[in-house]
């Protein structure tokens, strides 16, 4: 029997996308009562979802900005940066968003921002756990907090709108110095160092395992998955209709939150949106002489972090700047490694290649969250950039209450889709 002659399945929501923002917006649905099917084209979580450095932020109430100091430009235009790095001709064809990017930069941009952003993180942690327990996932959360670490006073001075942001919105923070990091995490070679421990985010030892468990335990509560290309995604009358694995598939409701690819099946029903990409890797290693940590560490200059996790300590980069698909830089991740290893002795590498990673970019570095400003039924959850670990859960039942009629329990206004109407 093919795929024509096979009943047409019907739900009332189809949620494209099968990464955090997608699972949890799907679980929360079904709590809800609705019947929900999610849909990728690949397997749960083996996007940029299980490929991040596991950390669940309290704070966070600047963008992430392209750094602009002179040694640091001149760096990264030399291609010996591990913060920052590109292709240029991705960079030339990026010029006008990132214009747009250093414009939500700007003081106001900031400050809009980190309103918008300090109720989803006052959250975020709870929701996390929250869920986590409800699908006996907590045992990967771990709590401690994360640090910042400095190499020269003015890497330290870059992060006071930072603190001052977390000043404003009662988040706390401790001042380290060389010795006192070097108590706290003795396997760091300390010397030299300054950091900033922000002791209310925490981490999970395996974020791919976090996933893995959310998204079976929405398959043991009633809720469907199969693979389906979201680009073939059509509209119908009174709803969306999309060719799955096992047949038609039919919902009166459509939820992208397909990060990355977002924006591709979006155009495609005349709704563009300026979604851009920075790519990111990760290696897990062996730490040499039985060095260890107890929480992630982010070397802010250098962009890199370090997290320990189940399966070894995971680096993970900053930004490169280069197509979507484009093929794997190596450099990358050895220039990040090289910069690593002045700080912590991370030993051999555990897999053969690194692990590569879309993350989705808004000019503004919020995401979109809410209904389509132009399609009845489409609703948006992608754009997370560097916090879709942190915000998915959250994101995610935020949106199930508006698709299911309920008055969210945050203000929405700053992550509508409206603002980028024109």
């Amino acid at each position: 029997m093919n795929n024509r002659t096979k009943q047409i399945q019907s739900f009332d929501v189809m949620v494209l996308g099968a990464g955090i923002v997608g699972v949890s917006t799907a679980i929360h649905l079904l709590r809800m009562g609705l019947d929900v099917v999610l849909l990728d084209r690949a397997h749960p979580g083996a996007g940029a979802s299980s490929g991040n450095a596991g950390i669940v932020q309290r704070n966070g109430f600047v963008p992430h900005a392209i750094p602009n100091r002179p040694q640091e430009l001149l760096g990264i235009l030399a291609k010996q940066s591990s913060a920052v790095s590109y292709d240029l001709r991705t960079v030339v064809r990026m010029l006008p968003w990132l214009r747009r990017h250093k414009a939500a930069g700007s003081s106001r941009g900031v400050e809009t921002y980190s309103r918008v952003i300090a109720p989803l993180r006052a959250f975020a942690i709870g929701e996390h756990l929250e869920l986590a327990r409800s699908i006996n996932a907590d045992r990967f959360y771990r709590q401690g907090g994360w640090l910042h670490l400095y190499r020269n006073e003015s890497a330290y001075r870059s992060g006071e709108v930072e603190r001052f942001y977390a000043r404003v919105f009662g988040v706390a923070y401790q001042e380290l110095s060389a010795g006192e990091l070097a108590k706290l995490e003795p396997g760091l070679k300390a010397t030299g160092l300054t950091a900033v421990h922000w002791p209310e985010s925490c981490s999970v030892s395996n974020p791919g395992a976090v996933l893995d468990a959310l998204w079976r335990a929405y398959i043991r509560e009633g809720g469907e998955y199969m693979r389906g290309d979201a680009g073939k995604l059509q509209r119908q009358r009174g709803g969306f209709a999309l060719e799955g694995e096992r047949g038609p598939v039919f919902a009166k409701n459509a939820v992208i939150a397909l990060g990355a690819w977002s924006s591709e099946v979006l155009k495609g029903f005349g709704e563009p949106y300026p979604l851009a990409v920075k790519r990111g890797y990760h290696m897990h290693y062996r730490p040499l002489s039985s060095a260890s940590l107890s929480r992630p560490v982010v070397d802010v200059a250098n962009g890199f972090a370090l997290t320990p996790t189940d399966n070894g300590i995971r680096l993970t980069t900053g930004v490169e700047l280069a197509a979507r698909d484009a093929p794997p830089n190596p450099n990358v991740i050895k220039l990040a490694r090289r910069r690593a290893e002045e700080i912590f002795p991370l030993g051999r590498p555990l897999q053969d290649e690194p692990w590569m990673g879309s993350r989705p970019c808004l000019p503004d570095s919020l995401p979109v969250v809410g209904a389509s400003p132009t399609i009845p039924r489409l609703w948006l959850n992608f754009g997370h950039a560097d916090d879709g670990f942190t915000l998915g859960p959250i994101t995610g039942r935020l949106l199930a209450e508006m698709i299911g009629g309920k008055s969210p329990f945050l203000d929405m206004s700053g992550l509508s889709p409206l603002r980028f109407v024109t």
